[in-house]
């Protein structure tokens, strides 16, 4: 989960490198820091905390020199502490190295060196990575790198930068610890974690597949396998405006985000949709009709938010698609024996595409014989490329650490995709592809009209900021919904919140309903409408506070409810794309008005990279 940045070339290494850890600071806060070779030595700098303290300590210590690599920590060995802060120096001042990702085999690899005389000076696991390396090294540290991860047990992203060999930086991926990305520029290059550490500065990347390093000078790069022989890599040009992984005129880049949806669900939906016959087009699933007619199952594989997501998938395909489909937490799937062959999909879903849990679960569907597909947001990253085929998000960046716009354009994907196999099995008529079209051609207004309304949800969040405790219910394809709107408050506000099928209320949660506890309910004029209601009065009647997401028009909700937000009219498959979108907006405010750091929660990271 942690951020790494390395640079080389002709420009001053360490602005370019924390303005680089800057757009990684959601994936790890806990300390970070930064090396560079000055006039032959290694020049270190790590502070503890947030980005700013490093920055500060820069402005107080400069450093300069044209090549260095830098790091932003989520802590898993060792406590948060400028001795434990990447990057790691070796005992002779001579090899620097960040890493993310798990030594698991640190303590029998720690006790050996400490038996050849190495010094450790730190509590993290990372600290044997560089000792190793400086047994290693010769002369050659490409070599050295080599020689020493072969030691190591577990999934690990690696970049090493020596005094011996001050023109170029190793990187190394093993295992599914996160992304290596090597950035080609003119004259220099770039190495990094996530793509927007660079995007200002490249479009055009080379991703390391697992068991692969890369060396990377100033004027080029080269990729071998860990056992030394040669790849020819392919490098990617990415479309992201780089604009899009800044702020502009928004305050946080969560609120950015969600302001984003209406473009990201249009750029989504662009190219794979003929609005004129209804036909739907995912070409890079590879997938003929009679391959969808042999489908017998779909096992929705994802943690978190995107789990909620495949939970509204799972409604979308069996309802257009008539495939049965599963949802399984990825950090549970490989630890049973799921029942799946050669017959049946597993629908892996993540917006990095890089989370560890998912990526484990693509490797236990893969040895069982499954099609592979997977849904993810992040071009080039291991989830896209392990797959038989995917689906791309096209949200763009997403920075902040609670995910938005990355669950409304999964949704839609999965939309999309159960039409395409709907259409392919036979299941979806002309007529049918064309309703369900022009369905999707007002949903990005209908997004924009209800966020038109934030004003709305900042004055409400003033009231709802003192509790302590929510509710959250829905029915039917809207339970999703009540879960995803529970996390979002949970992740940015601290606050305690629960989702739930709204028909088990009264096998538990009702115990908890009093005036302190405010109940949202998604309360939408579907077919689970008058149900809803009655969930409601349920909590009314037990003095419970109420606040109603609801249909524009719905005066007899307004009667029952005391806070309504109201939506536009929109179809049930469709409705959860636009009724997230509220308690999107509930949780940023009350989070703002609580004071929260919105885009870095505590204790979380954006790309969960480690187990």
């Amino acid at each position: 989960m942690c951020g790494i940045v390395g640079y080389i070339g002709p420009q001053d290494a360490a602005p370019l490198i924390l303005a680089g850890l800057k757009r990684l600071e959601y994936r790890g806060y806990d300390s970070a820091g930064l090396a560079v070779i000055q006039e032959g030595q290694i020049a270190l700098l790590r502070d503890v905390g947030r980005l700013d303290n490093l920055v500060t300590l820069f402005e107080q210590q400069p450093v300069s020199g044209t090549i260095g690599i830098g790091h932003t920590r989520w802590a898993t060995h060792g406590e948060p502490s400028p001795r434990n802060a990447h990057p790691h120096m070796g005992m002779n001042g001579d090899v620097v190295v960040v890493h993310n990702g798990i030594v698991e085999n640190y303590l029998e690899l720690k006790e050996e060196l400490i038996a050849e005389g190495a010094v450790f000076r730190s509590d993290t696991d990372t600290e044997v990575i560089v000792h190793l390396i400086e047994r290693y090294l010769n002369g050659n540290l490409t070599e050295a790198v080599r020689k020493a991860v072969v030691h190591l047990r577990g999934a690990h992203a690696i970049v090493a930068m020596s005094t011996r060999e001050p023109d170029r930086l190793v990187a190394t991926r093993i295992g599914n610890a996160g992304g290596v990305a090597v950035g080609l520029g003119d004259g220099e290059n770039f190495i990094a974690s996530d793509i927007p550490a660079i995007l200002p500065y490249t479009r055009r990347f080379v991703f390391l597949e697992s068991r692969q390093m890369a060396t990377v000078t100033a004027d080029g790069f080269m990729v071998q396998t860990l056992a030394g022989e040669p790849v020819l890599a392919r490098t990617t040009t990415i479309n992201w405006n780089p604009m899009s992984a800044e702020l502009g005129e928004y305050k946080h880049f969560m609120q950015k985000e969600i302001f984003e949806q209406a473009r990201a669900l249009t750029d989504t939906v662009r190219g794979r949709v003929d609005f004129e016959t209804g036909a739907v087009t995912l070409a890079e699933l590879k997938l003929s009709a009679e391959d969808a007619r042999r489908i017998n199952k779909i096992v929705a594989t994802a943690c978190g938010t995107s789990a909620y997501s495949a939970l509204i998938g799972k409604f979308l395909i069996e309802e257009l698609a008539r495939i049965p489909v599963e949802v399984d937490y990825a950090s549970e799937f490989r630890y049973r024996d799921p029942v799946i062959d050669e017959n049946s999909v597993v629908l892996a879903i993540t917006q990095s595409g890089e989370t560890v849990d998912t990526l484990a679960a693509i490797e236990e569907a893969r040895e069982k014989g499954a099609r592979v597909w997977s849904i993810v947001n992040a071009v080039g990253s291991q989830a896209m490329r392990l797959a038989d085929g995917f689906i791309a998000m096209q949200a763009g960046p997403e920075i902040g650490v609670a995910s938005t716009k990355a669950f409304t354009t999964s949704v839609m994907d999965q939309y999309l995709l159960a039409l395409y196999l709907g259409q392919l099995r036979g299941r979806l008529s002309q007529d049918d592809l064309r309703r369900h079209a022009g369905q999707i051609t007002r949903l990005p207004d209908i997004v924009g009209r209800v966020l038109e309304h934030d004003q709305r949800y900042a004055q409400l969040a003033a009231e709802l900021a003192v509790f302590s405790n929510f509710l959250y219910l829905g029915r039917g394809i809207n339970y999703p919904v009540a879960l995803e709107g529970a996390l979002k408050l949970k992740e940015i506000s601290y606050i305690h919140a629960e989702g739930y099928p709204a028909g088990e209320m009264k096998h538990g949660p009702i115990a908890l309903i009093n005036e302190t506890m405010p109940t949202v309910a998604i309360v939408l004029r579907d077919h689970v409408y008058e149900k809803m209601l009655s969930q409601v009065e349920q909590a009314k009647a037990r003095g419970g506070i109420v606040i109603a997401v609801a249909t524009e028009g719905d005066t007899l909700i307004a009667e029952k409810a005391d806070h309504v937000l109201y939506i536009p009219e929109v179809p049930e498959l469709l409705s959860p794309i636009v009724s997230v979108i509220p308690l999107q907006l509930l949780a940023y405010h009350i989070a703002v008005r609580r004071g929260a750091d919105v885009d870095k929660p505590r204790n979380l990271a954006k790309s969960v990279t480690v187990e």
